[in-house]
């Protein structure tokens, strides 16, 4: 018996997928130490060569991972099929770097917008350590703001109580 049920065809592009995704994750770990802008491009690249697939049998409408075809291909000579699977690997890695480059265009300005946030949280902490030294220079704290030497309530538009201290 040497055609392949569907059944044999199902278990074996799951093993394939299982397998890739380990391949991925592991790829993932050797490429956490580079550079963010060569990192995730060269996941993406990877991701593309794992999971793209590519028709062998148009008849009966099977595919195989173009990656394999193509190392068969020209390994081995054992078909026709390599310049198909490249092609095919093409042009899922044209489509994959046109949707990463619009989610590299649509995280920039958030992560500008992110870091300046940060950048002016830092200058208000830095202001007020300052002014908590100038502060701890004064031989009875800041006990003119008040009596028992807490740091008076801000004023605050929205809180309408005034609750007495005790």
């Amino acid at each position: 018996m040497d055609t392949m049920t569907e059944n044999d065809y199902l278990i074996a592009w799951g093993l394939y997928a299982f397998a890739a995704v380990g391949c991925l994750l592991v790829w993932m770990r050797m490429t956490r130490w580079m550079w963010r802008w060569l990192r995730e491009p060269l996941r993406v690249l990877m991701a593309v060569l794992l999971f793209s697939p590519t028709i062998i049998d148009p008849v009966k409408e099977k595919f195989a991972p173009a990656i394999a075809i193509t190392a068969l291909d020209l390994a081995f000579k054992v078909g026709n099929n390599a310049w198909r699977a490249i092609s095919e690997l093409l042009m899922y890695a044209m489509i994959a770097f046109g949707l990463y480059l619009i989610f590299v265009l649509i995280r920039f300005p958030i992560e500008r917008a992110s870091n300046a946030r940060k950048e002016q949280a830092e200058a208000a902490r830095a202001a007020a350590r300052a002014e908590d030294e100038r502060d701890a220079d004064q031989p009875f704290g800041g006990a003119g703001d008040d009596r028992y030497g807490r740091p008076p309530v801000p004023s605050n538009p929205q809180r309408m109580r005034v609750e007495p201290r005790l």
